[in-house]
């Protein structure tokens, strides 16, 4: 068997046994040789991906197989991915679960909203939308129904909170979090009114801290709406170029623990690179369709999540310096995933064949080096609380 064959064949176990499911099985071998096109060329490239789909079939049939997939109306992405995103977060049962909501632009012409569980030091997707807009500001309408729908699969007993930035402060999205049950720490722009009952309206700027402090509040009202009561953690981060002004609001009370719940929401960043130059190079597919590109998002989540599993498994079983040069982990658990399969296809080796994420905190975080390993963590010199 070839080794383009083996990693197919362990895809598709994977994948059989994650849930994910699709109409008819030639739609799934379809999806299952994209996604070894993937992880094999590097690269999303339709052409470069028949290189690994076998078979008698002509180059042109093989291609037309793949732009057939994406623009198959009956392939409802969020609808097959629904049971997969179920077998991830079981888990987390009974356990605190972070997603993060955040934008994607491609080519000032398409926003990806993503929705994706914070998993030590990045982000798995869990649910999208891809919208025809250049602006990466999205009314709560064009993604509602992909929060609900998430929220349906979430494991019974396990605790949700929504971490997002600026641009998705609404109340209307509040209130739908509040509904479903989950909980939230949102960033706030400075320019928002902010009440309380025994003080006039300020603005979120006028209650900042001095640089190097920090201030936490308790029963505010947010915008003219009176939204709330609701906790407010105000801070100024320290970062290489300075401080920079932190205004969260939350559901629950804060403190210390809130600026670094919020700071989980990096992590959606770094799978966005993975998606794009650190990884699959999606700015360079020729995709120029939004349907298609939500179905193409499909075959990425499912490929981060494969590799994101197999960096995990690696790691736990004591594998990691086959792969990682560095003594401390310096790569993320999706690079060590996607040269551990690279060598697995190189020298023989076991692929993985069934998911293998871990809910328990993360034994060995990644540190680029070992000046950031031993650098303190001290920059808060004045704490407030009102």
């Amino acid at each position: 068997m070839s080794n383009h064959s083996t990693l197919f064949y362990n895809l598709m176990q994977f994948v059989g046994s994650s849930g994910l499911r699709f109409h008819d099985l030639r739609t799934l071998a379809t999806f299952v040789w994209a996604i070894a096109g993937l992880l094999t060329t590097g690269k999303i490239s339709l052409t470069q991906w028949l290189v690994v789909r076998s078979g008698p079939a002509k180059a042109a049939s093989k291609l037309r197989q793949l732009t057939r997939w994406l623009d198959n109306d009956k392939i409802e992405p969020l609808k097959a991915y629904r049971p997969f995103v179920s077998q991830m977060l079981q888990e987390w049962a009974g356990q605190t679960v972070y997603l993060a909501l955040d934008t994607s632009l491609l080519w000032n012409r398409f926003a990806i909203v993503r929705l994706a569980l914070v998993y030590r030091g990045r982000a798995l997707p869990v649910g999208w939308t891809v919208l025809t807009s250049s602006s990466a500001t999205v009314a709560l309408a064009a993604y509602e129904s992909m929060l609900r729908g998430v929220a349906q699969v979430i494991t019974p007993g396990s605790r949700v909170v929504l971490l997002a930035d600026r641009g998705f402060v609404d109340v209307a999205l509040l209130q739908l979090v509040r509904d479903l049950g989950w909980h939230f720490r949102l960033r706030i722009k400075s320019n928002l009114w902010v009440y309380r009952a025994t003080q006039p309206r300020q603005k979120v700027s006028t209650l900042m801290p001095q640089p190097g402090g920090a201030r936490f509040m308790g029963c505010v009202w947010l915008t003219e709406q009176r939204f709330g009561p609701l906790h407010l953690a105000l801070a100024h981060i320290r970062t290489r170029n300075g401080y920079e002004k932190w205004a969260i609001i939350s559901d629950e009370p804060v403190g210390l623990h809130t600026l670094d719940e919020y700071g989980l929401r990096f992590d959606i960043e770094e799978n966005f690179l993975d998606d794009k130059s650190a990884g699959f190079d999606l700015e360079s597919s020729q995709i120029r369709d939004a349907a298609a590109l939500a179905r193409l998002c499909l075959i990425l989540a499912v490929a981060t999540v494969y590799l994101v599993s197999t960096g995990t498994a690696v790691a736990e079983v004591g594998r990691r310096h086959d792969v990682d040069t560095h003594w401390q982990r310096g790569l993320s658990y999706f690079q060590i995933g996607w040269r551990w399969v690279r060598q697995a296809l190189a020298q023989g080796k076991r692929l993985l064949r069934f998911l293998w994420l871990s809910a328990a905190p993360d034994p060995e975080p990644a540190y680029a080096s070992r000046k950031q390993l031993e650098e303190p963590d001290l920059w808060l010199s004045c704490i407030e609380w009102l």
